[in-house]
């Protein structure tokens, strides 16, 4: 078994991301590979968060809910070795194949991921610790 047919073969199955027909390349590539991807690394980009929350002081612990949310999104546009790290893990993860295609049209494919990143993290809010009810 090689590389490819290993990593493809770790990979979650999700029902839900379905691939039609006249759906774009970027689409597909989305469906296809970007969020089996996330889905394998959950794990991994909670605790890259929680660790970039520590490094930065805990101050995300501080906010409320809805500042929050906005805290991971800046964290990720903004904080480029950051949004770097992340985007590390999921490349990581994909075959050559799939790396040939992303090569293509990477821009428009990081922020797709980065936008899938972001709201993984603000679904999980939750996991990283109670909100002070004030």
């Amino acid at each position: 078994m090689d590389r490819s047919e290993k990593l493809l073969s770790i990979r979650p199955l999700i029902s839900s991301a379905k691939i039609i027909q006249n759906m774009t390349e970027e689409e597909r590539f989305q469906n296809q590979t970007l969020r089996p991807i996330l889905k394998l690394q959950n794990d991994l980009l909670l605790a890259s968060f929680e660790n970039y929350i520590k490094k930065m002081k805990n101050t995300f612990y501080e906010l409320k809910l809805e500042k929050r949310m906005n805290y991971i999104t800046k964290s990720i546009q903004k904080d480029i070795k950051f949004r770097n790290s992340l985007k590390g893990m999921i490349t990581g993860q994909f075959t050559i194949e799939e790396y040939e295609l992303y090569i293509q049209n990477s821009s428009a494919l990081n922020k797709r991921m980065m936008n899938m990143v972001i709201k993984r993290l603000q679904d999980q809010i939750q996991y990283f610790g109670k909100l002070e009810l004030v």
